[in-house]
């Protein structure tokens, strides 16, 4: 019957928060993939080479990066409903000045501005999430969040190449119809974010006196093994720094393939809205499969062991698309690799809140993102520098497909340090 009561809690919490979130989710990620398919039109409209591309696409990330940690631990300060709806308002505005871009420079400067404006959101919604529900369902409740990254190359794709088609409407191109489009919600949702979040259980009128009591003793778990409470013993814990690098290799793969996924899968004989729908199946297939992987993971308290399988099968479903010429070959892969990124990513942020809490998964969250987040950085312009130099996406798939093996033995090294430090301290 408690664990019933239980249940009841935290359906009602997830109720209450994960679809607004996950709504705010989509149109951050839509805001990101829609660029692959304005660039469809934008590039030529710009006269942008694919390395100014790249690099416009990547620069993004450097503004995420340099601000990432500055602004979680703002949030931590402030609380998570004044800080995140800040980050949304202010990134839909950011987002919506794309449209009045006129070449290579001032893409690259309002791509580093939505960078800064958009820095800190994922980590601090994994910490507001943290803050809401206990260790044992945070896998599950990630996977539920981050199915927005996925959904938002569902519905994102088809819906920004159906913007395209607006080309001439009130002297506007486009592409430039498309981001003033997709970045308005933001700002309405930002301010529904203000209204609608509480940062700690204690705030939530919504529950029941009993409900809180009981939530509250939910989330007074005891403290695991070596557990960092305050942010430089985040900075300075190896498994931090380990996770980031794992969080590095899989930045590196989502962006290197999402956002010239559009322009590897337009043909002469396909149109820009036709190239937008086949763009979105890789994605669908990503969506259910991260789902099923977290649940099953979860279940079975076994998250390194799975996000080593899920990087590896990133890793090696996109060799075939180096050696064969076959489309049909090429999109298998690539639809798998984004399965197993997906997946992997929906159980990675559930570990570093097994043993950050406080100041310390605030500080910690955004370190690891950040470091992470630099591989959006390297990705794009990497896939766009290779492809000008070798006349295809084959070499760049390559060096995606180095990266996530990387990850993959990051993820196994963590799991050989967290074993030794259990087996530590069961020693007497």
């Amino acid at each position: 019957m408690a664990d019933a009561q239980d249940a009841a809690i935290l359906r009602k919490v997830a109720l209450r928060f994960l679809p607004l979130l996950i709504t705010a989710y989509i149109v951050n990620y839509i805001d990101r993939t829609s660029l692959g398919v304005g660039a469809l039109t934008m590039n030529r409209d710009l006269g942008l080479t694919p390395s100014q591309y790249g690099w416009a696409a990547g620069v993004f990330f450097a503004g995420y990066c340099l601000f990432e940690i500055p602004s979680n631990l703002a949030l931590y300060r402030f609380g998570a409903r004044k800080w995140l709806a800040r980050i949304m308002i202010t990134w839909g505005i950011a987002s919506a000045l794309t449209a009045f871009v006129t070449g290579p420079i001032s893409f690259v400067i309002v791509r580093f501005l939505l960078g800064v404006a958009e820095a800190g959101f994922f980590p601090g919604v994994a910490y507001f999430l943290a803050c809401w529900f206990p260790k044992a369902y945070r896998a599950r409740v990630l996977a539920w969040f981050l199915i927005a990254i996925p959904l938002s190359s569902v519905i994102g794709t088809p819906l920004s190449g159906a913007l395209l088609e607006m080309d001439g409407i009130w002297g506007f191109a486009g592409w430039q119809w498309m981001f003033i489009l997709i970045s308005l919600p933001a700002v309405v949702l930002g301010v529904v974010v203000l209204r609608v979040l509480c940062n700690t259980p204690a705030e939530a009128t919504w529950l029941t006196p009993i409900e809180r009591a009981r939530l509250a003793q939910m989330l007074d778990e005891p403290p695991v093994p070596h557990q960092r409470t305050r942010v430089l013993e985040a900075f300075a814990d190896t498994r931090v720094l380990i996770l980031a690098g794992i969080q590095f290799g899989l930045i590196v793969g989502s962006y290197g393939i999402g956002l010239w996924l559009p322009q590897i899968i337009k043909t002469e004989a396909l149109t820009n809205f036709e190239t937008s729908m086949l763009s979105t199946l890789p994605y669908v297939v990503a969506t259910i499969g991260a789902l099923v992987w977290a649940y099953v993971a979860d279940k079975r308290a076994s998250y390194l062991n799975n996000i080593a399988i899920a990087l590896l099968l990133a890793a090696v479903a996109l060799l075939p698309s180096l050696v064969s010429a076959s489309a049909s070959i090429g999109l298998a892969g690539i639809t798998l690799s984004l399965l197993g990124i997906n997946a992997a990513r929906a159980l990675f942020w559930s570990v570093p809140t097994r043993f950050l809490s406080g100041a310390a998964a605030a500080g910690g969250l955004a370190f690891i993102n950040s470091i992470g987040t630099i591989g959006g950085f390297v990705g794009p312009p990497l896939v766009g520098i290779l492809r000008e130099s070798t006349g295809g996406y084959a070499a760049g798939f390559g060096a995606i497909a180095g990266f996530l093996f990387l990850s993959t033995l990051l993820t196994l090294l963590l799991r050989h340090l967290s074993r030794a430090n259990t087996v530590r301290e069961k020693t007497p």
